[in-house]
């Protein structure tokens, strides 16, 4: 329990964390993958060089002080932490790591003037509150994926049963258990965590689930990114017949149980957690309005599966934007960027929608404000980032 001076201490850095809070992180990370190397592989590195995860931390670290008097203001936050880090499958004995490199990062970042004893006792109490919150959550999340019928814990061989090509860039694999017994169900919308090797390196990668629950497999479908070691690895170095290890399904950006329209708005690959999400809308008479942008046509992954859906659905209204379109290619129903009047036309008469987007982090952006500016309730919005939320803002 953090005392009344504990809590003092922490809500004064707040200013501190406000100016410099990515620098922190930043130091953070580079004093635990050097003194604790063996964790290194539960990183995503590409994130590191691209400052995602740093400001990722600094957002969570500055929201947990904000509302250190009252933790219930966090609101999701903990439990979008609590699933990312259930997918890589963090155990209590990490905390300790994490803790001793932050509290190190403090007091070399703010220097001993200001990372006093007092601070630094302060912030080890609420950085040791904070891990049994969440040591206590992710391990009811564990014991219910043991317990379900179909789950398991830690890792769990997988065969890859079938790879196909959706694009120029994305590729799905299907994986049934080595072992030959069921998988739990997920919801629309979750993903999975994989443990790859790749060049004697463990490496450890979340990929939204893109098919909805069978009992028997999962299917992923994974965009080539430049340069993305464990991307790459899948498409160019596993085959069907090759094993991979999963963790259980994961992840809060599932669809809720509703009966209004419901709006499901992807750009690139962020299609693949709304098509568990599509068919599961189609089982119901709820109309639905599938938004898809895509580079051009060559990357459009999907296209001839959501075509014959609409064929069979009639409450399946699907619209594609290119931002480029080729003349001799399949032909989308607007070019260039999504704008909030070409959205109008593409939502349903009523706002008073459902709304579920994913993709790139500027795609994220104009969406969230055409949305808001089209008059969908902001409660009505969902999605799924990684990195602060004011970065959506």
């Amino acid at each position: 329990m953090l005392s009344t001076e504990h809590k003092a201490i922490i809500t004064a850095t707040v200013p501190i964390l406000e100016e410099g809070g990515e620098a922190l992180t930043r130091h953070f990370y580079q004093s635990l993958f050097r003194d604790y190397p063996h964790v290194k592989p539960m990183f995503n590195q590409a994130n590191q060089q691209d400052g995602n995860q740093q400001r990722a931390l600094a957002n969570a670290v500055l929201m947990y002080a904000k509302n250190i008097e009252k933790l219930e203001k966090l609101g999701p936050l903990v439990g979008t932490i609590v699933n990312k880090h259930v997918s890589l499958q963090i155990q209590p004995e990490h905390y300790p790591i994490v803790g001793a490199a932050l509290l190190k990062a403090i007091r070399e970042v703010l220097g001993d003037q200001v990372a006093t004893d007092a601070v630094i006792e302060a912030w080890g109490a609420a950085y040791g509150q904070l891990a049994d919150i969440l040591i206590g959550a992710e391990e009811n999340v564990y014991r219910e994926n043991e317990q379900a019928e179909g789950g398991w814990r830690g890792a769990r061989a997988f065969k890859v049963t079938a790879k196909t090509v959706e694009s120029d860039e994305i590729t799905s694999f299907v994986l049934t258990p080595a072992d030959g017994g069921k998988v739990v169900a997920h919801k629309p919308g979750q993903y999975i965590g994989v443990l790859v090797t790749v060049n004697g390196a463990e490496q450890r990668r979340q990929y939204s689930l893109s098919a909805t629950a069978n009992g028997e497999s999962y299917r992923i479908s994974v965009k080539r990114e430049p340069g993305g070691v464990v991307s790459n690895f899948l498409h160019d170095g596993v085959q069907v017949g090759d094993s991979i290890d999963l963790f259980p399904p994961s992840g809060d950006f599932v669809m809720a149980d509703s009966d209004k329209p419901l709006v499901l708005i992807s750009g690139g690959v962020g299609i693949t957690p709304t098509l568990a999400m599509l068919t599961a809308a189609l089982t119901t008479d709820r109309p639905v309005h599938f938004i898809h942008a895509a580079r051009h046509a060559g990357v459009h992954a999907f296209r001839d599966h959501i075509d014959a859906l609409a064929a069979q659905h009639p409450q399946l209204q699907r619209f594609y934007c290119y931002e480029l379109a080729d003349a001799g290619a399949v032909q989308p129903h607007a070019t260039g960027y999504i704008n909030p009047q070409q959205l109008a036309a593409w939502l349903p008469e009523t706002r008073d929608v459902d709304a579920y987007f994913l993709g790139p982090t500027p795609f994220m952006k104009a969406i969230k404000s055409h949305l808001a500016e089209l008059g969908v309730p902001a409660s009505q919005t969902h999605y799924e980032f990684f990195g602060p939320a004011e970065a959506l803002a």
